[in-house]
């Protein structure tokens, strides 16, 4: 059974700082791009970042400079590192992998729960 637990979320002020974390675990499977998604109330939910398996990473215009994903292959652990943040960036935000069996290399995209991140003084 494949399983991300996200991490990290919470209440912060405008302009401050927060880290999200997402483990990883599962047995006979391999954890390719894994990214975070956002979905804010009465709104759809959003691509936030993304990061191959290599590291090479992709953001949301909304985030870029502020936000940084980075992943640790050896943990299965992806994180995402947010300043400078603002009530824009209040959501539930969600962990994805793209996730490959290696008995039949069946790709598979497995979400976390989410973890809420509010941004209010």
């Amino acid at each position: 059974q494949v399983q991300l637990v996200e991490s990290g979320g919470g209440l912060v002020q405008p302009g401050g700082s927060l880290r999200l974390s997402c483990a990883a675990s599962g047995s006979s499977v391999s954890f390719n791009t894994m990214g975070w998604y956002r979905q804010a109330p009465g709104k759809q939910r959003e691509l936030v970042a993304t990061i191959t398996r290599g590291g090479a990473t992709n953001y949301a215009d909304s985030v870029k400079g502020r936000f940084t994903i980075s992943r640790d292959n050896a943990k299965n652990t992806v994180y995402l590192e947010m300043n400078s943040l603002g009530p824009e960036d209040t959501a539930v935000y969600y962990c994805n992998a793209a996730v490959r069996s290696l008995l039949d290399l069946r790709l598979l995209e497995v979400w976390g729960q989410g973890t809420l991140v509010t941004v209010s003084s």
